[in-house]
């Protein structure tokens, strides 16, 4: 950054921290050994018995989840209007997607993702971050509006 190059706003970095870090756990689902029983990694559903870090379960579409919302987090951190957006919205999905692996029988078809117990806990914390991150920069860009504006 120089001097003529403003300062990123909040909502950026988090999108571009939050996207980092959905795009190394999507990585590192594909790798032997950060990846247990790797072997085992299915397409999707609950069968998959590949565990990232021994904890949470995954399989390949879980792992293209977490590297599509990565890869958008980056994309949509240049601008702070589509940075809030995409921290608000992963808040709200990830806040489904928790939601929805509570209300599941884990062995059965409905988990296609697949999650287990650690997944879900994870998930409850996400939606926390990512809507609380996306709340709290929205009103500091609403704030700061204000002050600039006559």
């Amino acid at each position: 950054m120089n001097a003529t190059t403003p300062p990123r706003s909040l909502a950026s970095t988090l999108a571009v921290a939050s996207g980092a870090v959905f795009l190394l756990v999507g990585i590192l689902g594909f790798v032997p050994g950060v990846t247990q029983e790797f072997d085992a990694l299915g397409g999707a559903g609950h069968h998959s018995e590949a565990m990232l870090l021994g904890i949470f379960q995954v399989s390949v579409l879980h792992n293209i989840v977490h590297l599509a919302f990565g890869v958008i987090g980056l994309a949509v951190a240049t601008r702070t209007d589509w940075s809030i957006t995409y921290l608000i919205a992963s808040g709200v999905i990830y806040g489904v997607l928790s939601i929805y692996g509570f209300v599941i029988d884990m062995q059965s078809e409905a988990n296609f993702v697949p999650v287990n117990m650690a997944d879900n806990w994870l998930h409850v914390i996400l939606t926390i971050a990512l809507l609380g991150g996306g709340l709290v920069a929205s009103r500091q860009r609403r704030d700061r509006d204000r002050t600039v504006r006559p």
